[in-house]
């Protein structure tokens, strides 16, 4: 079966140390292969989605085992280009939330990030397809990846492609002179879905945010903030139809509370809340939670099937070490089922 669903984004490898040195000591470091794009990839290609993956590798054996690494998660590496000279990656010591801080990239002159605009020849990696996927990790690299996202996004809109953009905000990546309130919107009005958080959507593309919402606290204030940024977003980015907030808080000492949001067609679906005592790995949950999405979208589910399966993808990923799920369809509806365990 041809991919008609195309993942665009960086190959990254996550090395996870042991706190405290004892990485050192022990002697080990383990690695994951990851990314965002390829993380979303990879869970719709376990529910059986037709999806091919684009990124840039050099040339070189580890760079083979990586692709190797792709195809046999049933995800078409075609669209892989080999240039450059090496792979990104980032460090986050075990336990470690990329949100909190505690994360280390090393991601400068990699193969993905020498991409610009004017260097690739998109219509044969956008032939067949009928879904592109994208990140706003991409474009916080540096100008000529946002340069490169651009030109992707106008062929795709231009061969009337669907578009979906998750708004991952990774504030220590925009460094390079350019806000993301510069780059982003240009990015956003070619997108048919987005999925993010009202702070991203008020960090990436300057939607109004209630500094406040903390305080105020209830999970209906959330709500009624999370269609307001909706509505915002559909007025600015008419061509944007299907928005998604998620929310994540911890609940102290290990646990995690979870919900999320669905605005389309003028009315919003909310997923219940899911609840868990603890947590195995934040890292790819929000990624589940895109290829949740897609996956109901794509199978024109209803809106509510749609974010209820999305929201317990993501849930179930908290449970799965590594940054991609392994988590099958029938484990995630057996778990829309069931009551979610008390804190």
């Amino acid at each position: 079966m041809k991919a008609e669903i195309c993942s665009f984004g960086e190959v990254l490898l996550r090395f996870s140390p042991a706190p405290q040195g004892e990485w050192i000591r022990q002697g080990t470091l383990p690695v994951f292969v990851g990314g965002a794009e390829l993380n979303v990839a990879t869970a719709l290609a376990r529910w059986d989605l037709p999806v091919a993956y684009c990124s840039a590798l050099p040339r070189n054996p580890l760079a083979d085992d990586i692709i190797d690494y792709v195809e046999s998660r049933g995800i078409d590496p075609t669209p892989i280009l080999r240039s450059g000279q090496r792979i990104g990656s980032y460090y986050l010591t075990q336990g470690g939330d990329l949100k909190q801080g505690g994360v280390h990239y090393d991601r400068n002159y990699s193969s993905f990030s020498d991409l610009d605009a004017n260097q690739v020849d998109w219509q044969p990696i956008l032939q067949d397809k009928k879904w592109l996927h994208l990140s706003a990790i991409s474009p916080a690299l540096n100008a000529g990846v946002a340069r490169a996202c651009k030109e992707l996004v106008v062929a795709a809109s231009e061969r009337g492609i669907t578009i979906s953009m998750d708004l991952n905000h990774r504030a220590q990546l925009w460094n390079y002179g350019s806000t993301p309130a510069e780059v982003m919107p240009d990015l956003v009005e070619h997108c048919d879905v987005v999925m993010g958080n009202i702070w991203s959507a008020h960090a990436l593309l300057g939607i109004p945010l209630d500094t406040d919402i903390h305080a105020k606290g209830k999970r209906s204030h959330y709500v009624e903030h999370a269609q307001a940024t909706a509505e915002a977003l559909q007025s600015r980015f008419p061509r944007c139809k299907v928005i998604a907030n998620t929310f994540r808080f911890d609940a102290p000492p290990t646990g995690l509370r979870y919900f999320a949001t669905l605005d389309v067609d003028g009315k919003q679906y909310v997923s219940p809340e899911l609840q868990t005592p603890s947590v195995v790995d934040k890292i790819g949950s929000g990624d589940c939670f895109m290829a949740g999405l897609m996956y109901g979208l794509y199978h024109q589910h209803a809106p509510q099937e749609v974010i209820d399966f999305a929201a317990n993808a993501a849930f179930g990923k908290l449970q799965e070490k590594g940054d991609a799920t392994q988590q099958t369809v029938d484990d995630i509806q057996n778990r829309m089922a069931a009551p979610s365990p008390a804190l």
